[in-house]
């Protein structure tokens, strides 16, 4: 249900609080939303009344917010961009029904997208719309309709898709191996590089592997992109997923640096609201997703 219109304040008014709150006068918010001073004093008094609360205070002749027009502000700013969202959602898609999808920035370059135009293809009325994510949000607050998951099944509140189990292998520059293959332990001798997201990845691989180390130091990295970059420059060697490592072995740009690969205990998941039933495009996707695991798994078995 929308609130009575009486508490819905003009867009206007709000784009003018907004602009004095970020520029910090009346004269530059003017200037940012070419107005006339005068046109941003009607608006904030108009707003003010409205409310019913002290937004602004004089300070010689500036404004200064309240400390409630402060908070205000900040909520005007969020739903400001929300509405700026929504309203690029609906002019990208057009008469398409669209998706928000929350990705993994190497899942989603490296996996889903190569596979997503079959998705287009067969669904041209749905517009799949990606957002990169590092971290775990809150689909209460994020809008976003599903989202990719790599660990467990240990997100409260969501429904999950499995889309399979992971395989790790320990990739480098064709360049930084000698003569002769390496075996487990000659990897303690070489530059190791890591990953912020997954600490202690290397301690798990070298135990499961029979060799227990630990307290490993090297490199460090946000993202998978710029690991693998620095690994194909003879920085060090990365643990790679296989589904990133297989690219590179075939660009000729990365080599495995011990033979096989390791498989450890997160997954990935397709991920979305337990509560909010799946509407037609996200079911349609899901579908899509459920299909292409069956003949295509996250690792395949080679």
């Amino acid at each position: 249900m929308i609130a009575p219109r009486r508490f819905l304040p003009s867009v206007s008014s709000l784009l003018a609080l907004e602009a004095v709150d970020r520029l910090g006068t009346a004269t530059a918010a003017a200037e940012d939303l070419a107005l006339t001073h005068s046109a941003i004093s009607r608006q904030l008094k108009t707003l003010e009344a409205q409310i019913g609360v002290s937004l602004f205070r004089r300070e010689g002749k500036g404004l200064a917010l309240t400390p409630a027009g402060l908070d205000y502000a900040a909520s005007v700013r969020d739903y400001l961009q929300d509405l700026a969202r929504s309203s690029m959602k609906i002019r990208a898609a057009g008469e398409k029904s669209s998706l928000n999808i929350g990705v993994l920035p190497a899942f989603g370059t490296h996996w889903l997208l190569p596979r997503l135009k079959s998705f287009a293809v067969q669904y041209p009325d749905i517009t799949v719309n990606l957002s990169t994510r590092l971290a775990p949000f809150d689909f209460s607050r994020d809008k976003l309709d599903a989202a990719i998951h790599f660990g467990t099944r240990d997100w409260p509140g969501v429904e999950y898709l499995d889309l399979g189990q992971e395989n790790i292998i320990p990739a480098c520059a064709p360049e930084l191996l000698g003569p002769g293959a390496l075996r487990v332990p000659d990897l303690l001798t070489m530059p190791l590089l890591h990953l912020e997201s997954r600490p202690g990845a290397w301690e798990d691989w070298f135990e499961r592997n029979g060799h227990p180390a630990d307290r490993l130091r090297g490199m460090l990295f946000d993202q998978f992109t710029h690991m693998v970059e620095a690994a194909v420059h003879g920085f060090g060697v990365a643990l790679l997923p296989e589904f990133i490592a297989r690219v590179e072995f075939e660009r000729g740009r990365l080599t495995p640096a011990v033979a096989g690969r390791t498989p450890i205990d997160s997954r990935y998941f397709c991920v979305w609201p337990h509560l909010r039933p799946p509407s037609r495009p996200l079911q349609r996707l899901l579908d899509w997703l459920g299909q292409i695991v069956a003949q295509q798994p996250v690792h395949p078995d080679r």
